[in-house]
């Protein structure tokens, strides 16, 4: 009961504190003045609000009696606390962050999703299926939901790449402050006049882009290895042709072909993020339309169930 309740504080103090850092964002897009103390005030709500999902993870984790990843709602947690992670490792590493304008939002959204009420009936913790009964539970899941996390800031680095290089036209609000212009946060200006910050633009989005993809890139691979290694354990095969297991090979593919594009200097950048921004897409079937269709051997990535 103390732990429920615990949870049921952190939850929503993580809501309050990623309710609070949006509203700094997009204050700052609107008043210059006052920017540079905004950004600080977001930085350190997104570092509390990471405390505040890490302490959710581990009072969940405690009276659960399993790692708290055996469903949909407890997936996506893990995912805002991975997004959290990426987001504050360069800021503490630099007291820079060059990914703001990627992490930030999705894991305010995530967050916000997954904190809203919208999941309510999956979001109690039950007794795990005999299937998930493993010591390969935290390291097949949790390499699979950081892959996600990564490969899904990468992607829309190259989204917001293809933006700007095909929209020649457009009017990018350049603001004089470094650390803003260096962190992507506001990147807007009018670059149709300033081609060189627009290439210079382009530059740091494709080679950061290309950096946290392929850490995901790993995450994943390590993820499906293991995943295989547990599906033969549990199930007698190493490959089930599960739709899960198909979309998440479909993913790992997608984006093979595209570090490898990526790595061929003779073709422009935005080649190479086309790729990515389709592996986008891929990867939020893989994770989230697979599992709102409840069929096949991860049925329980939807809705917990529980043993008989």
């Amino acid at each position: 009961m103390i732990f429920l309740t615990l949870e049921h504080i952190l939850t929503h103090i993580s809501f309050s504190i990623v309710s609070i850092v949006i509203t700094i964002y997009l204050i700052t897009l609107l008043i210059d003045e006052i920017v540079i103390k905004l950004y600080d005030s977001s930085e350190r709500g997104m570092i509390a609000t990471f405390f505040c999902i890490t302490g959710l993870l581990v009072t969940r984790w405690i009276y659960s009696g399993h790692f708290p990843l055996s469903n949909l709602y407890e997936s996506l947690i893990f995912l805002s606390w991975s997004f959290s992670i990426i987001h504050i490792v360069p800021y503490l590493k630099n007291n820079k962050n060059y990914l703001s304008a990627i992490t930030a939002p999705s894991a305010i959204f995530t967050q916000i999703f997954t904190t809203s009420g919208l999941l309510t009936e999956i979001n109690q913790s039950a007794i795990l299926v005999p299937a998930l009964q493993s010591e390969w539970l935290i390291m097949h899941v949790t390499m699979m939901v950081l892959g996600y996390a990564a490969l899904l800031c990468g992607s829309l680095l190259s989204v917001a790449l293809l933006v700007i290089t095909f929209r020649k036209d457009i009017n990018i609000f350049y603001k004089s402050n470094p650390l803003l212009n260096e962190s992507f946060s506001v990147v807007f200006g009018n670059l149709s006049a300033k081609n060189y910050y627009r290439s210079q633009l382009i530059q740091q989005l494709d080679h950061w882009s290309y950096r946290v993809i392929s850490i995901g890139f790993v995450f994943l691979t390590i993820g499906i290895l293991s995943g295989a290694v547990w599906a033969n354990e549990a199930w007698g095969s190493y490959w089930n042709w599960d739709p899960k297991e198909i979309w998440a090979f479909i993913t790992w593919t997608v984006f093979a072909i595209y570090l490898h594009t990526r790595t061929n200097t003779k073709q422009p950048p935005a080649n190479s993020a086309i790729v990515a921004s389709i592996g986008f897409l891929i990867i939020w079937i893989c994770y989230f339309g697979v599992n709102l269709l409840g069929i096949g051997l991860h049925s329980y990535g939807s809705f917990t169930l529980r043993s008989n």
